[in-house]
């Protein structure tokens, strides 16, 4: 019985650290010169003054990344080489 209960404890643990993290991203806009960039939003925040959210709270980075190009498409703002 002991023996069940830790392999069920350790097969527990294994399941619970190889879950995936929460994404959390962002579309952030520079003010300075209007370019929009994909932000990991995990406490982070872009250094500086002079930028803004465009979407927050974003599950996946190609999510995040569509939402960028619709800003774009609408002149929200330009694309960030």
């Amino acid at each position: 019985m002991k023996r069940l209960v830790v392999a069920a404890s350790v097969l527990a643990l294994g399941l619970a650290a190889s879950s995936a993290a929460r994404a959390n991203y962002a579309v952030v806009m520079f003010k300075k010169d209007g370019y929009c960039r994909v932000w990991a939003n995990d406490k982070a925040v872009p250094a500086g003054p002079g930028w803004k959210y465009h979407w927050v709270g974003l599950k996946s980075w190609d999510f995040a990344m569509t939402k960028k190009h619709y800003a774009m498409r609408r002149g929200w703002c330009r694309d960030f080489h």
